[in-house]
């Protein structure tokens, strides 16, 4: 997702995570995807992301090529549109702080579980 618009976005990712832990971040992120995919396919299209984006992401700026762009970033099995799965994935990807902090858990997580052994 390149140009202007990427540059202004402000990531608020880890904030949430930060107040809502890990299981309500996933929620809230569930209900964005429940906002922005078309209702009858049951996943984000490029036409339900142009229609509901403005209203749910404030995005109302940014042009079809870059909103086909994200479809096309997100889309993991090639299918043209993105799971619920695909979403979150994407959303996570879009959010470096949040990957670098999510990384940091499970490293934490793994010497917890495994001790000093597995690293």
């Amino acid at each position: 997702m390149a140009g202007k618009k990427m540059g202004e976005f402000q990531d608020m990712l880890p904030l949430m995570a930060d107040k809502l832990g890990g299981e309500g971040l996933i929620e809230e992120m569930c209900k964005g995807f429940n906002l922005l995919m078309d209702r009858e396919k049951g996943v984000i299209t490029f036409e339900s992301l142009k229609k509901n984006s403005a209203a749910v992401l404030g995005i109302e700026d940014m042009g079809d090529d870059e909103l086909q762009s994200m479809v096309r970033e997100g889309d993991l099995d090639g299918d043209g549109v993105l799971d619920q799965m695909e979403f979150c994935v994407l959303m996570f990807r879009l959010s470096p702080d949040l990957m670098l902090q999510s990384q940091h858990l499970l490293q934490q997580a793994l010497q917890h579980e495994f001790g000093d052994a597995f690293f």
